[in-house]
């Protein structure tokens, strides 16, 4: 009997088997991406030549059906912290699907959500409770909608270039213009330049402002906050009587080498925290908002608003499982502790490399979040060829370094953001020496590639012809 011929005897039977879908319909993905949802991403994806068919995943690496291996330098934005599939986070899953809870009833207190905000908590311990949702961008709504609330304000401040979510709320918060574009009116939030105390002073002296919101490290570009901003932004907030909100939606979770970002500057204690992306353990969406128990209490102050913010899949079982699992996995791996170690191995490696290749302008970041900066060449020859680039839109360089590493070299990586020269790199927290020596000598072979002249600049080329087009 052929696939096909089981699933269609499945589907009479009014069973559903997942696996002979996926064998006959599996070839059809992105056709049927581009009829039925985002049909601008297969495109770019055809464009760029990144559209791949992976077959399976494991831990740091894709598989496709000859079984070649792809290095994961992305992690799904964040997501596999813990890379693909670890075999903790995968039991807790199958356990609790088995237990069969009474989960989401609504009208009782099932164990789970308790013991990840105990478990969270402690990684936290200037704070006292936690809502969970679904998303960062939810953590990041509830956020907000708590600062308002017991403040009493309606202004938040947030940064230049930050990213923290695309509803609207968080959409608000949002530094970058490409994404807030039509979609107003939004709230009347204000941007301030990440780093400028002038700037927050002067706006929190209107006496309009509930809090700050802000990414220690901000994942467009990856640029750090500058040291002692987040402390002497604090102090100031705290004697306007206004928040500080730390986004750690990305940063977060050992990142960085540190559990939260915001822990690298000692006397730091946020307000409010915002968590989600690694903690899923790349299964369940969850998403985190952490708040000292004054706030809670003032937002949840009587029976009556014991509902006035919830979410209706927040706290479910399989989430909190995950959640569980993946915080286990963290200490008991040490996990923080070698991101902290390889971190610092791959930062090194590819600082090495600025003085062999001009184009390449800086390294930087913490732990496993790392952006490599490319910058105009002196020689005369490489000048004209970046002038034509950035003239037809800046950006295009970072993306010819991108593609070659994915097509020659089978790396995943990303560029940092529209109309920046930065790849950020985001591996799974789980990498070590192995996966740093493949990178850097697969970069070192597309720098050589760029800045002898060779075959990636006829795909530039292609690009600016694409970036023209789009005008």
């Amino acid at each position: 009997m052929t696939t096909a011929e089981s699933a269609s005897e499945s589907s009479q039977a009014g069973e559903f088997d997942l696996g002979a879908t996926l064998a006959e319909r599996g070839a059809e993905r992105y056709e049927l991406h581009t009829r039925y949802l985002n049909h601008q991403l297969p495109r770019m994806l055809h464009t760029i030549g990144f559209d791949k068919v992976y077959e399976r995943a494991e831990g740091a690496y894709f598989y496709d059906a000859d079984g070649n291996d792809y290095l994961d330098m992305l992690a799904g934005f964040g997501v596999m912290g813990l890379g693909r599939h670890h075999p903790v986070v995968r039991k807790a899953l199958h356990d609790v699907l088995d237990a069969q809870l009474a989960d989401l009833t609504r009208f009782d207190c099932q164990p789970l959500p308790g013991l990840l905000a105990e478990k969270l908590l402690a990684h936290s311990p200037h704070l006292d409770r936690v809502f969970f949702g679904n998303s960062g961008t939810e953590a990041v709504e509830g956020a907000l909608k708590f600062a308002r609330y017991v403040t009493g304000r309606p202004r938040i401040l947030y940064c230049a270039h930050a990213f923290h979510g695309l509803t609207t709320g968080s959409l608000s918060v949002n530094g970058e213009s490409g994404f807030r574009d039509g979609f107003a009116p939004l709230l009347p939030d204000t941007a301030v330049p990440l780093g400028d105390l002038d700037a927050l002073e002067r706006e929190l002296r209107k006496g309009d402002v509930a809090a700050l919101i802000v990414e220690p490290i901000q994942g467009k570009g990856v640029l750090e906050a500058p040291p002692g901003y987040l402390l002497a932004a604090q102090e100031l907030l705290h004697r306007h009587k206004a928040l500080l909100i730390a986004d750690e939606v990305q940063t977060g979770l050992g990142r960085t080498g540190d559990f939260y970002a915001y822990q690298h500057e000692e006397g730091v204690e946020p307000d409010l925290v915002c968590v989600a992306k690694a903690l899923s353990g790349g299964y369940v969406p969850v998403g985190a908002t952490l708040g000292k128990d004054w706030i809670f209490k003032k937002v949840y102050s009587s029976m009556d608003r014991v509902l006035v913010h919830s979410a209706s899949f927040g706290s479910n079982a399989q989430a909190m499982a995950a959640g569980l699992a993946v915080l286990s996995v963290m200490e008991n791996e040490q996990i923080v502790a070698g991101v902290r170690a390889t971190g610092e191995l791959f930062r090194s490696r590819l600082a090495a490399l600025t003085d062999k290749y001009e184009m390449l302008a800086d390294v930087r970041g913490r732990g496993l979040m790392i952006g490599i900066e490319f910058g105009r060449p002196k020689s005369l020859k490489l000048r004209s060829r970046w002038a034509m680039l950035q003239a037809a839109r800046k950006g295009l360089f970072a993306q010819m370094v991108v593609v070659p590493l994915l097509q020659k070299h089978r790396i995943l990586t990303q560029v940092s953001g529209d109309h920046m020269e930065v790849i950020k790199l985001i591996p799974p927290l789980i990498i070590g020496e192995r996966e740093v020596d493949r990178f850097v000598d697969a970069f070192a072979a597309v720098m050589d590639d760029a800045h002898d002249g060779g075959l990636m600049w006829d795909f530039g080329k292609t690009l600016v012809k694409q970036a023209v087009a789009n005008r």
